[in-house]
């Protein structure tokens, strides 16, 4: 886990990407900016691949929420295999 030495976050509040309140359904302004951090991270491809991997249930991990992550791992498991 190399990558994680790499993150744009590594000085950011964590509290932007573990929120205290919990999912919302609604998006606010650390929401926000935490994304932005994710859009412009080097490693966020590796970071969202290891959320998927691990079953990460809390917290925004390569830009994306618990909710968003579950349909992403939802949508994999319904991908036909390819050869």
């Amino acid at each position: 886990m190399r990558w994680m030495t790499r993150a744009a976050c590594q000085d950011a509040d964590p509290g932007l990407f573990f929120p205290i309140t919990g999912e919302t359904s609604q998006q606010g302004p650390a929401d926000d900016q935490a994304r932005r951090i994710c859009q412009a991270c080097p490693v966020q491809p590796a970071c969202l691949d290891w959320a998927l991997r691990t079953g990460e249930p809390d917290g925004l991990w390569g830009g994306t929420t618990p909710a968003e992550r579950r349909r992403l791992r939802a949508r994999r498991q319904q991908a036909p295999a390819t050869a």
